[in-house]
């Protein structure tokens, strides 16, 4: 980066005391003479204000709301650990007037990607008639030869687009990339944007920051336009929790009101596509993947997948679904298409592209590697396939003619490698301030813009989220995995700007909507989430329950304290730990269920959830037994009925709570008939009573209810045959059947299935029990029987 010059003006605003910026680069704050650009001067005048300790408190909020909410970023190769979103606190401002004309712009190269791709996949003009390579598109992995006559069930291939855009040296706009395959980053922009709301409260609402909203109702209002008229749904197609944008993909989904769907969710029936849900089979007609195509239908492109759905194709094929964007538009991503774009736009739209890419050469023919040549020194030269931006070099390619990691002379690797290989001219980035180390910076930035067809056209996003380098960063390398930052971008208006929802219009006729199918695997994950989460709850009941009883156990110990130190272990719980491995490992599992479907929880519920997981890690760390681990124990206990107390609280009761719920209270019923069984014996060690209605939460009502001493039937009494205690047995068998009964396929014709006789069968012989007649064989027994309801569970609902 040439040597920065601080431009000196004694009217400037205080917080820009010291911004340098970079000589013969344009920057988004500041105009050549030193003065502050219109669109910012409310913004820098609010910083201004602000004392330095107000500034760090009010960037502070849009931080913790990130943390809280769980925004993450995650990267391929790496560890696979999540980081915390690095988002500078002080947004990129744009005028809406030039936001306007960018619009315009990017809609006229929108329509000609399209009409590139249209004849690709269909007359091949272009190849035909030598304005396109056939080597080229033939040798490309992302030309799906077997969708080569296949036309859209929408009639247009491509719906939501991205474009990578940044400032070249004049100042005006180039497209740097584009994105067809599944563009990723709408979700982060959202994100970003309440975050910055947060980081400026007061300033926010009167700034006329063009909304967000219009744009994502949009588009949805697209996509439920194009379903079939057979009653299906629109979903988005997610990779799964694995995949680095899979918050991105939840986050969306909770925001829109769509279905969040992984391949195994579907299947495809006679050309349909189909989601495998509690209630069986339903269709869906419009499908938003966020997945590469490749990875889609295992039977005809990528055999090794795992991410896909056999016969998607087919599908595809039939009409039977809409892939948002089309399957195989992937192709336009590569960089040799920006070397022809040009060229391409007046071929089929006879005339010039409005805003310009960075200039590329593809290195196929002879005129070009002469160029590449001749000016090496200021290009990145790599694969002509790849989908980096020329920014974002991969491995192999060279940067600025430098050939030492290529192993030849370019002479020679050009001619070799030429018609796989493009260049690149290396432009200079705007530069735009970030916030570091206490006062605004320069640093280079590009910016991620979107565009989705919606049922008035094209429309941009008014806001992205832009790239900010690191500090000391390459400027030629502008990414999260380099160490740079992300930015919201504001359009502003010249006006007021009007308040807008996600919500219908106020002149269109309500109609209150179906509940939204289940697929079965999100049954599964909430079912198991339920079950987790209260076996982490039992879990820290019990080694509290040891834990306080340690201080006053002699030497020797005593015969309760050795039966429950070998209860303990039995169950996974090493009764030498404060804090055992086994709780970690359960609140573990928890997590992981309820990442598998996190566009079913709230921010609260998974921040909750969260904090729970990140507070037994360190307790592990530092607690030490006795009194010590007990009162962590109370800790946890605390934070995870907040858990499910957000939950059972704020979640709909649709299936998915049921099985949710189903999942708790078998699991709490298991428990408690394994406790009972182990403790409330007659000839039991002395304490064990007790210890059966501590662990079991019901001291209070104990105590109401029999005013004497803990005894046998006392205990079984209040904590397994009790329907009236959300502690016992019988209540939450009477819970299991009442969910049950609302789950699809209860009874059929007035004929019960398996599932729901047998919840009833258990509950009939329980409600024939006296405590007297419930013994320790008994309860055994029951344990058992209640715990292969998860297979007739599984076999109704889950295969």
């Amino acid at each position: 980066m040439p040597e920065s010059a601080a431009i000196r003006n004694p009217d400037r605003p205080s917080i820009l005391a010291g911004y340098a910026t970079v000589p013969d680069v344009p920057d988004e704050l500041v105009r050549e003479d030193g003065s502050v650009r219109p669109e910012w001067l409310s913004l820098i005048a609010h910083l201004d204000r602000l004392s330095a300790d107000e500034r760090e408190r009010a960037f502070a909020r849009g931080a913790q709301y990130l943390r809280d909410a769980g925004v993450f970023v995650r990267h391929y190769g790496e560890e696979n650990n999540p980081r915390d979103w690095p988002l500078s606190p002080v947004p990129v401002i744009q005028p809406a007037s030039e936001w306007q004309a960018l619009g315009t712009a990017l809609a006229e190269r929108a329509d000609l990607l399209e009409a590139v791709v249209a004849d690709l996949y269909g007359e091949n003009r272009l190849v035909s008639e030598g304005h396109l390579p056939a080597s080229l598109i033939a040798s490309n992995p992302e030309w799906l030869r077997p969708l080569v006559g296949v036309k859209p069930a929408s009639g247009h291939f491509l719906h939501f687009l991205a474009f990578e855009i940044g400032r070249g040296p004049d100042g005006a706009w180039w497209v740097l990339g584009d994105r067809t395959q599944a563009p990723s980053g709408a979700g982060y922009a959202l994100e970003n944007r309440v975050a910055s709301v947060r980081a400026f409260p007061g300033f926010y609402s009167g700034s006329n920051v063009e909304r967000l909203v219009s744009f994502f109702r949009g588009f949805r209002d697209g996509l439920n336009g194009m379903r079939h008229e057979d009653g299906s749904r629109a979903g988005i197609l997610t990779p799964g929790p694995m995949n680095e944008t899979y918050f991105e993909h939840a986050y969306i989904a909770r925001y829109l009101g769509m279905m969040l769907l992984e391949g195994d969710d579907l299947v495809v029936d006679d050309g349909k596509l189909m989601v495998r849900t509690v209630s069986g089979p339903k269709p869906i007609s419009v499908l938003w993947r966020r997945m590469d195509a490749a990875w889609s239908d295992p039977l005809e492109l990528e055999a090794n997948s795992r991410l896909g759905t056999p016969g998607l194709l087919g599908a595809v094929r039939s009409q039977g679904v809409t892939m948002i964007n089309a399957l195989g538009t992937g192709i336009l991503e590569s960089r040799a298409f920006l070397a022809f774009m040009p060229r391409l736009s007046e071929i089929l739209h006879g005339k010039k592209l409005s805003i310009p890419n960075v200039a590329t050469w593809w290195c196929g023919s002879e005129a070009e590697r002469d160029h590449v040549r001749a000016h090496a020194g200021d290009m990145m030269i790599g694969s002509a396939h790849s989908t980096r931006l020329p920014l974002e070099p991969e491995p192999g390619a060279v940067l600025r003619g430098e050939m030492s990691e290529i192993g030849l002379d370019l002479d020679t690797w050009l001619a070799r490698e030429g018609r796989n290989l493009v260049g690149q001219e290396l432009v200079s980035l705007s530069t735009t301030p970030t916030w570091e180390e206490g006062q605004l910076k320069p640093r280079p930035m590009r910016i991620r813009v979107f565009m989705a067809r919606t049922p008035g056209g094209w429309q941009l996003m008014p806001g992205g989220f832009a790239r900010l380098a690191a500090s000391g960063q390459d400027p030629s390398a502008v990414s999260l995995r380099s160490g740079g930052t992300v930015a919201d971008v504001w359009v502003v208006s010249d006006k007021p700007v009007p308040e807008d929802t996600m919500l219908s219009h106020a002149d269109e006729v309500f109609v209150r909507s179906a509940p939204g199918l289940l697929p079965s695997r999100a049954a599964d994950n909430l079912f198991w989430l339920g079950r987790y989460v209260e076996r982490a709850e039992g879990q820290m009941r019990l080694i509290r329950a040891h834990m306080s009883r340690l201080p006053e156990t002699p030497a020797g110990g005593t015969p309760l304290m050795t039966r429950l130190e070998t209860y303990l272990d039995k169950h996974g719980l090493d009764s030498d730990e404060a804090v055992p491995a086994a709780l970690e490992q359960t609140i573990a599992a928890a997590v992981n269920a309820a990442s598998q479907v996190r566009d079913r929880f709230s921010v609260d519920a998974w921040a909750s959830l969260a904090d729970l997981e990140r507070t037994v890690g360190n307790m592990r760390k530092t607690v030490v037994r006795g009194d010590d681990a007990a009162s962590a124990m109370g800790v946890l206990l605390r934070k995870i009925t907040g858990f499910s107390g957000l939950v059972h609280e704020n979640m709909y009761r649709f299936s998915g709570w049921r099985f949710l719920t189903i999942g708790r209270s078998l699991e709490r019923a298991i428990a408690m008939a394994d406790l009972l069984g182990t403790f409330a014996e007659w000839s039991g060690p002395h304490g064990g009573f007790e210890l059966c209605v501590e662990v079991g939460d019901s001291v209070m009502s104990h105590r109401r209810r029999y005013p004497v001493t803990a005894s046998r039937e006392t205990v079984v009494d209040l904590l397994a045959l009790d329907p009236l205690n959300p502690r016992s047995i019988a209540f939450h068998i009477d819970e299991i059947r009442d969910q049950v009964s609302l789950l699809p396929g209860a009874d059929v014709n007035g004929q019960l299935s398996e599932l729901s006789r047998a919840v009833l069968r258990i509950q009939a012989d329980l409600s024939v029990h006296t405590p007297q007649s419930l013994d320790q064989a008994k309860l055994t027994e029951l344990g058992q029987t209640i715990g292969l309801l998860t297979n007739d569970l599984h076999a109704q609902f889950l295969e």
